[in-house]
């Protein structure tokens, strides 16, 4: 057994063990919905959509360009449970297509429209009633091989966008609410915007909110590695630590300067999903980068190195700590952990 396994933190901001809050949603057993048979006799008239509703599911998918605007090209929507079987197909009108499903559980819907790349989202029903998807397609050039460049955000906007973030770089949650709520009203669908949303749904702790805005802006802007980094954390900040591996690596490879703390969340899931090696040179590359900023990374250091067998330099590691920042709050984690080194004959007795 490793000897830090008991140890080893679930929230992928803090190394001292405590829980962070998560939005973790649960999907419930997949049953069918009996439809029931209107009265013979009965006169009505009904669409598919209105039939069906408080005994099934109204899927409404909401089709944007890259504006945010509905798309107003005929896109065909095609919806799948399971993500093999077909669950409906429909074409949208002005953006907008309705499908009906009688089963709760994962659902895919896969878009595509002429002289847009088509685009697949995951999705969950969890009760009847209804359910809006929003997606998101971006142009192609006239030669439909490559993408254009990214759209174009107007002077008020930009400043809205410009202000938020630097309101959440001093720390004025407040401000930065107001100028992303201001820059969603002037251009709702860019990607700088819905980045600069999901950030500050990151600061209040609403991850399931983070992570749509974030999907949303990497589906508009597939290299903005801002938005690809945030969505990652916002995943660990769920427990999804296996989901956030892939914006997290997609995000370094758009942009190795990335700041460190995106490698600190990328060695997070990768220690939580038992991948020890790529924890430990991931992490220490964080340490490495933060310079000095967040001293507590040399803990997710000392774990990986004792998940792979190194619990000298484990040792070594969380005394390091110790010396330099025993006053720190992760401190008592540090001691902890160090005295169970000790104490599971893992390192010599000093």
């Amino acid at each position: 057994m490793r000897a830090l396994s008991a140890c080893r933190p679930s929230c992928p901001h803090s190394a001292t063990g405590n829980s962070c809050l998560a939005a973790i949603r649960g999907c419930g057993p997949l049953f069918v919905i009996a439809l029931l048979v209107s009265a013979a006799g009965s006169q009505d008239t009904v669409t598919s959509a209105t039939e069906f509703r408080g005994k099934g599911t109204s899927v409404t998918v909401l089709v944007h360009d890259g504006s945010g605007n509905p798309l107003r090209a005929a896109a065909v929507v095609k919806l799948f449970h399971g993500g093999t079987l077909p669950a409906g197909q429909a074409e949208t009108d002005s953006g907008r297509a309705e499908l009906v499903v009688t089963e709760l559980g994962d659902f895919t819907v896969v878009v595509a429209a002429a002289g847009y790349a088509s685009v697949q989202k995951d999705f969950s029903i969890g009760a009847a009633g209804r359910t809006d998807v929003d997606v998101y397609l971006r142009a192609l050039s006239a030669n439909s091989a490559t993408v254009p460049g990214r759209p174009l955000l107007a002077p008020k906007a930009k400043k809205a966008v410009d202000d938020g973030l630097q309101a959440l770089s001093a720390d004025k949650l407040g401000e930065a609410e107001k100028q992303a709520t201001k820059a969603m009203r002037l251009a709702p669908g860019h990607p700088d915007v819905l980045y600069l949303q999901g950030v500050v749904f990151l600061k209040e702790h609403e991850w399931s909110k983070a992570q749509d805005a974030l999907e949303k802006a990497t589906q508009v802007d597939p290299a903005h590695s801002n938005a690809f980094a945030a969505l990652g954390m916002a995943f660990c900040d769920q427990g999804k630590y296996e989901a956030a591996v892939t914006p997290l690596e997609k995000a370094l490879a758009l942009n190795p300067a990335l700041s460190w703390d995106a490698r600190w969340t990328l060695a997070r899931a990768y220690y939580q999903q038992a991948r020890y090696d790529q924890a430990l040179e991931m992490s220490q590359t964080a340490l490495s980068l933060s310079k000095g900023k967040a001293p507590e990374i040399q803990l997710l250091v000392a774990q990986s190195l004792s998940a792979v067998g190194r619990y000298e330099d484990a040792a070594q590691s969380l005394r390091d700590f110790l010396r330099e920042h025993s006053d720190r709050r992760e401190a008592a984690t540090a001691r902890r952990w160090l005295e169970g080194l000790a104490a599971n004959g893992k390192i010599r007795s000093r």
